[in-house]
């Protein structure tokens, strides 16, 4: 029952970070697996993509109906990113979890300082194609690195690289999201990884329900707030996981 509750709790918390942040799903998610649920990091690492992937298709129906969605730069962006994810997944199980965590920790850290830097003007979201691309590239060998859905740093990419205003970059990161887990999880198919449904179902509806309070806070809320409590969280986190990481 202990357990049922925690992963209740825990997803109903990432539902709220993906709903209202656009990201930070699968950087809360893996710790709270690992740390609160007792899974190994290959399980949680691939519970977590499950668990992101479901609950970003529910967030992002919700910022498409109101506009908050740029799917051609979102969809350049993830595509783009889809090849470098899987050679640098690959690359990824070749290396030691302590030294993934280090790396996850630090670029966790330096996203939310970007984001904490003063905002600068946004655009209507009219993009270079080649700037949307190379920097989707470079997400996506991010992503595949780290075996995450990449929200935390697409939120920052989006807005400091691409200008694109913080809410829009909200909505079009659910997108990326999605199809950045997609890939990761057809790469893992077949790999053998325990995967506890009856863990991850009740987080995964957790999160979904989640999700829909967090898209009606993000509308209570500023860009600048969003942004602020989105880097924080980032903060947090990656400061925990770089000291478990070196003890």
């Amino acid at each position: 029952m202990t357990t049922l509750v925690l992963a209740l709790v825990a997803g109903a918390v990432i539902g709220l970070a993906l709903g209202g942040l656009g990201g930070g799903g699968s950087v809360l998610a893996v710790p709270a697996l690992i740390y609160l649920l007792g899974f190994t990091p290959a399980e949680a690492t691939t519970a977590s993509l499950v668990i992101v992937t479901l609950t970003s298709v529910t967030a992002l129906a919700g910022h498409a109906r109101d506009g908050n969605v740029v799917w051609r730069t979102g969809l350049l962006f993830a595509a783009a990113g889809i090849l470098p994810a899987m050679l640098a997944g690959a690359a990824a199980g070749h290396l030691p979890q302590a030294v993934l965590t280090i790396a996850f920790s630090v670029i966790a850290a330096l996203a939310a300082v970007r984001m904490l830097r003063p905002a600068r003007a946004g655009s209507t979201g009219r993009v270079s194609p080649g700037r949307a691309g190379a920097a989707g590239a470079g997400l996506g060998a991010v992503t595949g690195f780290l075996g995450v859905g990449g929200g935390f740093l697409a939120v920052p990419a989006l807005v400091g690289v691409l200008k694109l205003p913080m809410r829009r970059a909200v909505g079009t990161s659910l997108l990326v999201i999605t199809i950045n887990s997609l890939a990761a999880l057809g790469a893992r198919a077949g790999s053998g990884t325990h995967l506890d449904w009856a863990v991850i179902a009740p987080f995964t509806a957790a999160a979904v329900l989640g999700a829909w309070d967090g898209k009606r806070l993000s509308k209570k809320l500023k860009g600048g707030t969003l942004q602020r409590v989105f880097a924080y969280v980032l903060l947090a986190v990656a400061v925990f996981m770089l000291v478990d990481a070196l003890l």
